[in-house]
């Protein structure tokens, strides 16, 4: 957790040494059964309960703290997706010396993940790119990605979508309209904070 807050706290947008928050998560695709009746003056628009499932897919984001964010949406969460996706982010940072990645301890999070993807050369470079920094268990909300991933599922996930290509269109138009207006994080739990309020979690370290 120290780790995670120092790295918050002493962040320098240095262009050499990024940090981006990196998260992912599944997405039902739903499709009414019942084609809903459109919003009128006087009466909001009405759904009927009934849905039919269209499949599951899953959406990647890395979220960097100076107000830009990089989504895809995938049909699986695999290690192969995984790299592929971290390759494509390592690729918006063409300056960069290392990037510094905030993410959950899942197991495709891994430097393994490349080379079960890519070809040994590949994989190395794209080991020696990225530097990992993991959320403890059960603290995923020390990853600024959870609060990207909130504001997406309210403001563009709020609804059935039955179709990936649907999906992605309408997350793309969310994703470029967020990096216009350059909207960050306001984040300001510290490592002080964290002694001070979590105080018994560090006496149970102790003992």
């Amino acid at each position: 957790m120290e780790d995670i807050l120092d790295l918050y706290e002493s962040y320098d947008p240095d262009p050499k040494k990024p940090v981006i928050c990196v998260d992912e998560r599944p997405f039902q695709l739903l499709e009414d059964v019942i084609q809903p009746i459109p919003m009128k003056k006087g009466s909001p628009e009405r759904q009927d309960y009934h849905y039919k499932r269209k499949g599951v897919c899953c959406i990647f984001i890395a979220f960097d703290p100076r107000g830009w964010r990089y989504i895809e949406v995938r049909e699986r969460r695999t290690k192969e997706d995984y790299a592929e996706f971290m390759k494509n982010v390592a690729e918006k940072y063409p300056e960069a010396e290392i990037i510094r990645v905030v993410q959950d301890n899942l197991n495709t999070h891994t430097y393994g993940s490349f080379y079960e993807r890519f070809e040994p050369e590949e994989a190395r470079k794209l080991c020696k790119k990225f530097e990992f920094h993991y959320t403890p268990k059960k603290a995923s909300w020390l990853n600024m990605a959870e609060i990207e991933f909130s504001a997406l599922s309210k403001q563009c996930l709020d609804r059935r979508i039955r179709d990936i290509d649907i999906l992605r269109d309408e997350i793309k138009a969310w994703t470029e309209d967020r990096n216009a207006k350059r909207v960050k994080v306001q984040w300001r739990f510290t490592t002080k904070d964290a002694r001070d309020k979590l105080r018994r979690h560090y006496s149970n370290v102790k003992n």
